[in-house]
């Protein structure tokens, strides 16, 4: 007997810097078949180049190693948001997202609710086994109601945990999903209507024609505590009865293939005044390095837009800039801070945890932030912070009266153009002021009559530190 090679899948494992075929699964788990199903009518149905799985966390977590196509990770259970990104930008891409019982049924289960409501185009490939399989056989979504696990050691009592999950059964009532089937892996009659199920929900791919959602019952011997032939039984004999196998829905033969989603008119808008701005592009300069900025204080102190200012000063001068934004659900009131990056190179990530520069609004940012600077740094803290904490050492501290001096101008909302004026003035951002000065005019081009203004309360900080910080 001639043994057929599986294909749509590496010829050999790198998993752990070894070589092998072998998978990481227990025997007798049903996830290697559901991968050998997938793999198979990606091939056969000539998508595997424009195919993306998106991996999930739970036991198919390192399906990366053994599905021949593109892979993207995702957080748990986010795996449909990181689906519609894709199939948003890349329309020709056929999206797979392949998830478990606790990370589609728990922890994500709005993520895909709310992709089927939308009718994404993608695929979901669902792996119910009724129980936390990776962290040790807690209770899930799934679990059937009397079914003992590590955190229902009685059995699961729908008075306090309430009744099993049909996802299906939800799905199904929304207007968008073309096609929902649950299939199972528990024996063979049921693998091939399973591998039937998976081709159909990729061809549904293929042609463009929206959202496909397969439930596969799947046997976890290892957690139920008993060998493959009797965990199989256990999704034929038990699992079955709770969640019925066949086709929910199918309106394959009537979905139309979906349109590209339309650029409305915001996104056209920003794409054209995209095209219409005239900063100049990043170049590699290997000798300018890499500065960390944060911009700290309450949200309507301009913390934010002090940091857009800096960043834009930067593109102007050719440089890569990344700027981070971070803010609690308050608009007025609540923290608020930025990260921005300043760099001859691309940048690798935009968060700042170890500033090189720190400009403090507040005492709670000060307290918060100040410890964090890089020796040899500079922190510009506004005058009415008390600064009973200490910088570390080599940690250069300057007070700076930004909000008194904006209030004897008469325009107490710009406290951060007076830390403009403090970074312009000691030169730690490494940007010329003429550029800091462009961005700041460019930062009210929707109110011309404030750039004047600003120039006014900058020139009134600049002599402050002339008279009170000479360098």
């Amino acid at each position: 007997m001639t043994e057929k090679k599986t294909v749509g899948m590496y010829d050999v494992f790198s998993r752990s810097g070894k070589q092998t075929r072998a998978t990481h699964y227990c025997a007798g788990c049903g996830h290697g078949i559901i991968h050998k199903l997938i793999t198979e009518a990606m091939v056969e149905l000539g998508i595997q180049d424009r195919t993306v799985i998106v991996n999930p966390i739970g036991c198919a977590v390192f399906g990366y190693y053994y599905w021949d196509c593109g892979n993207v990770g995702a957080a748990h259970g986010r795996a449909p948001a990181i689906g519609t990104a894709i199939n948003r930008t890349r329309r020709d891409a056929v999206v797979i997202s392949y998830q478990g019982d606790g990370d589609l049924g728990a922890i994500g289960f709005n993520n895909t609710f709310q992709a089927a409501g939308r009718g994404e185009h993608m695929a979901v490939f669902f792996v119910n086994n009724a129980i936390y399989g990776m962290t040790g056989g807690q209770m899930a979504p799934t679990t059937l109601v009397g079914m003992k696990t590590t955190t229902s050691p009685f059995g699961r009592d729908p008075l306090t945990a309430g009744y099993p999950l049909h996802v299906c059964e939800v799905l199904n009532q929304l207007k968008a999903p073309v096609y929902i089937e649950r299939v199972s892996v528990a024996d063979t009659k049921r693998i091939m209507q399973a591998k039937r199920a998976v081709r159909k929900a990729l061809e549904i791919q293929r042609d463009g024609k929206g959202y496909a959602f397969v439930e596969f019952i799947s046997p976890c011997p290892t957690n139920l505590g008993v060998d493959s032939l009797k965990a199989a039984a256990f999704c034929a004999d038990e699992m079955e009865k709770e969640y019925p196998l066949g086709c929910v829905r199918d309106e394959s033969a009537t979905a139309e293939p979906r349109p590209p989603v339309p650029v409305t008119p915001t996104v056209k808008a920003f794409f054209e005044a995209s095209e219409q701005h005239q900063a100049p592009m990043a170049e590699i300069d290997e000798k300018a390095g890499e500065l960390r900025l944060k911009f700290t204080g309450f949200g309507g102190q301009g913390i934010l837009s002090l940091g857009v200012c800096v960043a834009e000063a930067a593109r102007l001068e050719k440089r890569f800039a990344t700027w981070f934004p971070s803010y609690g659900p308050e608009q007025r009131g609540g923290s608020a801070a930025c990260s921005v990056v300043i760099s001859g190179k691309p940048i690798g990530s935009p968060s700042v945890d170890h500033p090189d520069v720190l400009v403090c609004m507040n005492q709670p940012s000060y307290e918060r932030f100040v410890r964090d600077v890089r020796p040899g740094g500079t922190v510009i803290v506004d005058a009415t912070v008390p600064l009973a904490e200490k910088a570390p050492d080599g940690v250069r501290v300057v007070p700076m009266p930004a909000i008194d001096l904006s209030i004897k101008m008469g325009v107490p909302k710009a406290a951060n153009t007076m830390m403009l004026a403090a970074l312009m003035k000691l030169g730690v951002t490494g940007l010329k002021n003429e550029h800091l000065l462009s961005a700041l005019d460019a930062s009210f081009k929707k109110k011309p009559a404030l750039v004047e203004k600003n120039r006014l309360l900058l020139d009134e900080a600049q002599a402050w530190m002339e008279k009170n910080l000479p360098l």
